[in-house]
């Protein structure tokens, strides 16, 4: 965190307004928690649950949300996350499950700390739109995943119409209610288009084995849904 940087940015980053922010995402009985339950279940579209996966890696796994969604079955499976306090939340709520399968690592998505081909596959969701310079991040994912490995990516529709009619439904009222900053935090978390996310991942991804969906509506437009899915095989 920049200690420097201005008052709105650092008051969100606290971990007490992250939390507060989550759970109107989250846990709430709201339109905008069962549009983000749905997309973390259509994330996993196609993915069987007859799959075995050895080695997979979530990026920006955050507090471990989209974990309780994966159907298929695995030997390791490491949420990796910049924020050390989000992780440590995911290992408490994960206590229980998948003992000795689950490992919570500091990973920085665009350098991470692991061999060629060494997953099977990867997980981003809801995470592309945060990272500055996207590209070098897919290449890096590319970098670590095995012939044959899957990758899977979640972004949202930002800024279709969809999209910020949402906002507008509840979440952004819900923040300003709570003291954030809404439209500013916004601006800084979304630093990137879903057209240009998806331009990256359609010139980095060119196999055969690529699937490409939209939720709610299956016709191809930012305007008339909320998320943008990719599940490829990837082929070296």
């Amino acid at each position: 965190m920049n200690n420097f940087d201005d008052k709105a940015w650092l008051d969100y980053q606290n971990r007490q307004s992250r939390l507060l922010y989550n759970a109107d995402s989250y846990e709430k009985n709201s339109l905008r928690s069962w549009a983000m339950q749905a997309g973390h279940k259509f994330a996993e579209k196609n993915i069987s649950s007859q799959k075995h996966y050895s080695r997979v890696l979530e990026i920006g796994a955050g507090s471990g949300r989209h974990l309780p969604f994966i159907k298929h079955s695995f030997d390791q499976y490491i949420l990796s996350d910049v924020n050390t306090c989000l992780l440590q939340e995911a290992k408490a709520k994960n206590s229980n499950i998948h003992k000795g399968k689950l490992r919570y690592e500091i990973q920085d998505a665009k350098n991470l700390g692991y061999d060629d081909s060494y997953f099977d596959r990867l997980i981003a969701v809801h995470v592309l739109e945060h990272i500055y310079e996207p590209h070098l991040a897919i290449q890096e994912w590319l970098r670590v995943i095995k012939n044959g490995g899957m990758l899977s990516v979640l972004i949202p529709t930002d800024p279709g119409l969809a999209w910020r009619m949402g906002r507008r439904l509840g979440p952004r009222k819900n923040a300003l209610n709570k003291g954030i900053a809404y439209d500013y935090i916004m601006a800084r978390e979304h630093v990137n288009s879903v057209i240009n996310l998806i331009a990256f991942l359609r010139h980095y991804i060119s196999s055969p084995q690529k699937y490409e969906y939209w939720w709610p509506c299956p016709i191809a437009s930012i305007d008339m849904n909320l998320f943008f899915s990719c599940n490829a095989v990837i082929h070296k």
